[in-house]
């Protein structure tokens, strides 16, 4: 090892011994002919000192270093001159005096900046991840999460589990999501599939007799990303034999104990609340409950009924349900004018309106609609909602669907508004009791509503095929801070009562046989009763830290695109790969070569001058700019957003965001947000990132933010991450007629 010691440990106890220190350069300072540099590694940072009255030549040398510039030095510790101690870093109190720099290795300018106070933009924090892994944040929150696994480990082996690898090329078995196919070489025509879960490779190790085994393991589903979700992700997979649910929630409970107390010095008190799935929906309206704070709700259709306010009777003769949140202590803290912006927030998410009304002294309901409700279905209202004086009730009125949603998203709201859950604070439970199925309106049929190999509740085996939706499980999820950390059950062990839950959603034996036959063959020798879950690592690792995006704590995820900006996946094979797979992407080049020619045609049709530039992948405003030789503000971002009609096209220039609050008030759509990668390909036929300003083409109504139009030249992708045009905006404008406003940021 060339270093002695890291740039975090030294201290007074090491003054005066000789140490080779190696790291990035951090900050450089210059006072007075003497060179102070603050040098970085991992393990934290220690300022080294370049005196020319010491050493002249590394001091010559030490003006040419530059930030991220990588150098090992070898000096004496010494102790800091008072008053000039740093107590906010460990070495603070300490310096060292270089005697010789062993070697250098000259850095760019880095693209973004390698500290914590300044946060670049998500595009350029995924392109330049190792860049931004650098910074100490992101190194602490990966350390953390490396940690979190030891804990866990030490844990499950402390009670006796077996960790236990399962396979990642497997049989395609539907668990919910889409599966990534991996073609197979030597059997043409075949694919393997990434495993979502390695769910039924750890049930057949029950039926081996590994009763205790665990797994921290990557799991892959081909789904549309958000801030908790990402195309590959970890979760601690786990199943225990002859257990019963109870013991699962006690193993999870001490695991849980054992992580806070070891990473954060908390001592986690149990035993963890717990739900049935009806009492969750009916409290809280969401079976993810967040129990840090109260504004629970309840169910008030049969004494709506007894009132005189037509929009609830007209709701409830339609079979939709009337439910109330009691915002407590909010009747005087809520302005009308924040009660509106509930209303209006309420209609944006699907609901018709929001009624409300405050309670008074002497148990008296106020508002617009209380002259409705007699004195009498006031009194059973405030009594149901447990409601007392200046509260405010907030009733919502639809199908059980949609009012369920609205009051969760606004109870979490004004939790979040009000201050109401305090810093640090965890709040868990579990959820039990879930329905067994669910029906799928688009398709008339029955679903499983979680995992298919979940025991149903032996009081309901009577329901299965005549009933299905009254068929009570043994599935159970486990909630933490309002976002599930596991979802499990107790595993449907008996071939013939799976076969049962498996034709309710209309599968034929033959389709049983074929995609779950080796499964139902292994229960025919002797099948324990076996139960376990999978929980969700990167959440647990996040919300443990306070972060609420799991990119947060994944050393490279993918962006919302699943595309990884920094080394271009996904990237297209070569022709001999394709040959030794034996597949043909004819389709593909046509979908993909459509748009660009529906571009061309359009352009050569109105004589229009325009070039086509063919370059790398570039899948950011700034890269975009650079390989087509255009400033960023005569880039096109052409977005694609979704209203409660169907979608619409957005463009802004490439220096700037949307604003989604001032294209509302220019389009009049009561709801609009950004189309998911999937909606993206479903109104475009192109990848995000790559989507052509001329909504004009796939049908949509097009509106143009005013920093587009201000261009003489625009720039713009082609329907490909790999070919753009360039060309006059008035052109562009006169092609596509859109709207023009000012809606960018």
């Amino acid at each position: 090892m060339k270093r002695t010691h890291t740039c975090g440990e030294l201290s007074e106890k090491h003054i005066n011994k000789k140490v080779t220190l190696a790291g990035w350069c951090s900050t450089r300072r210059d006072h007075g002919g003497v060179i102070f540099i603050d040098l970085r590694d991992r393990y934290g940072i220690t300022q080294v000192v370049f005196d020319p009255s010491h050493n002249l030549e590394s001091h010559k040398s030490a003006e040419n270093i530059r930030r991220e510039d990588v150098i090992v030095v070898e000096g004496h510790v010494r102790k800091r001159p008072k008053g000039m101690e740093n107590d906010k870093i460990a070495t603070g109190r300490v310096e060292v005096l270089i005697d010789n720099i062993l070697s250098m290795n000259k850095a760019d300018t880095p693209p973004i900046d390698i500290e914590d106070r300044v946060e670049a933009s998500e595009e350029m924090r995924l392109k330049y991840r190792y860049l931004d892994l650098r910074r100490p944040k992101m190194q602490q929150q990966l350390m953390f999460r490396h940690n979190l696994a030891i804990a866990v480990r030490e844990y499950l082996n402390e009670q006796g589990f077996v960790e236990i690898e399962t396979p990642m090329l497997i049989k395609t078995t539907p668990e919910g999501a889409r599966d990534y196919l991996v073609p197979s070489r030597i059997h043409p025509g075949k694919f393997y599939s990434l495993p979502q879960s390695p769910q039924i490779y750890k049930q057949i190790l029950m039926i081996a007799g590994f009763d205790k085994y665990y797994q921290i393991a990557r799991c892959l589903r081909d789904e549309d990303l958000r801030a908790d979700r990402q195309p590959e992700h970890t979760q601690l997979d786990l199943e225990m034999s002859f257990v019963e649910a109870d013991d699962i929630f006690h193993l999870t409970e001490g695991l849980v104990k054992h992580v806070f107390r070891k990473l954060l010095s908390r001592d986690i008190k149990i035993p963890f609340k717990r739900f049935a799935h009806s009492e969750a929906i009916e409290r809280f309206c969401t079976d993810k409950p967040d129990i840090r704070f109260g504004m629970e709700c309840c169910t008030v259709t049969d004494i709506a009924k007894e009132s005189e306010f037509k929009v609830f009777l007209d709701v409830i003769k339609k079979d939709g349900v009337v439910k109330v949140l009691n915002a407590e202590d909010c009747g005087e803290k809520l302005s009308r004018n924040q009660i509106d912006e509930l209303i209006e927030f309420a209609k944006q998410n699907g609901a018709q309106g929001l009624a409300w009304m405050k309670v008074k002294k002497n148990n008296v309901l106020d508002s617009n609609i209380a002259k409705f409700f007699p004195e009498k279905v006031q009194k059973k209202l405030i009594e149901k909602a447990n409601a007392k004086e200046n509260d405010l009730l907030l009733f919502a009125a639809d199908s059980p669907k949609i009012v369920n949603d609205v009051l969760s998203k606004i109870r979490l709201k004004l939790a979040n508004s009000l201050n109401l859950i305090k810093e640090n604070d965890f709040g868990f439970c579990f959820v039990t009791d879930f329905p067994m199925f669910e029906w799928n309106e688009d398709e008339q049929r029955w679903d499983f509503a979680h995992n298919p190999f979940t025991m149903p509740k032996e009081g309901y085996w009577k329901y299965l095929e005549k009933e299905p939706g009254k068929v009570v499980s043994y599935q159970y999820d486990f909630v933490m801070n309002g976002s599930e950390l596991f979802s499990g059950s107790v595993r449907n062990n008996i071939p013939e009562l799976q076969m049962r839950t498996f034709k309710v959603t209309g599968m034929s034996e033959q389709e049983i046989k074929e995609k779950f036959g080796f499964l139902l063959e292994a229960y025919k020798y002797g099948a324990p009763v076996h139960a376990g879950f999978g929980l969700g690592f990167d959440r647990l690792a996040a919300l443990m830290q306070g972060i609420h995006d799991i990119r947060e704590v994944i050393a490279f995820p993918k962006n919302k695109a699943a595309e990884n900006p920094m080394d271009g996946s996904p990237n297209e094979a070569s022709e001999r790969q394709l040959q030794e797979l034996h597949i043909k992407l004819d389709f593909v080049k046509e979908s993909v070569n459509i748009v660009f020619g529906k571009i061309r045609d359009v352009l050569n049709k109105e004589k229009i001058e325009y070039e086509v530039l063919e370059h790398k992948p570039v899948f950011t405003s700034k890269e975009a700019a650079e390989v087509r030789g255009t400033s960023p503000r005569q880039g096109c971002k052409a977005l694609i957003c979704k209203t409660e009609e169907g979608f619409i096209q957005a463009v802004v220039s490439g220096a700037k965001e949307l604003d989604i609050e001032k294209l509302q008030k220019l389009t009049l759509y009561k709801k609009i947000e950004l189309a998911n990668a999937k909606e993206v390909r479903q109104a475009t036929g192109c990848n995000i990132g790559s989507v052509p300003p001329f909504g004009n083409l796939f049908g949509l109504k097009v509106y143009f933010d005013k920093s587009v139009v201000e261009n003489e030249i625009i720039a713009f992708n082609a329907g490909q991450h790999t070919k753009s045009i360039k060309m006059k905006a008035k052109d562009l404008v006169k092609v596509v007629n859109p709207v023009i406003g000012e809606f960018g940021k």
